[in-house]
């Protein structure tokens, strides 16, 4: 939603709780997939060594 045209922090605050309520509900997480903190951590590159 574009609420930069809104300049009063209240009536922003108000249109933006309207339109979540609007809103349709987001789906479930699908079990497979993993939440952040279990998520595979990418490894990072070592010093010097060359990437391709």
């Amino acid at each position: 939603m574009n609420t930069k045209k809104i300049t009063d922090k209240s009536e922003r605050k108000e249109a933006k709780r309207k339109a979540r309520k609007k809103a349709a509900p987001k789906p479930k997480r699908a079990n497979d997939v993993a939440r952040g903190s279990a998520k595979k951590k990418v490894r990072h590159m070592t010093k010097g060594q060359r990437k391709r």
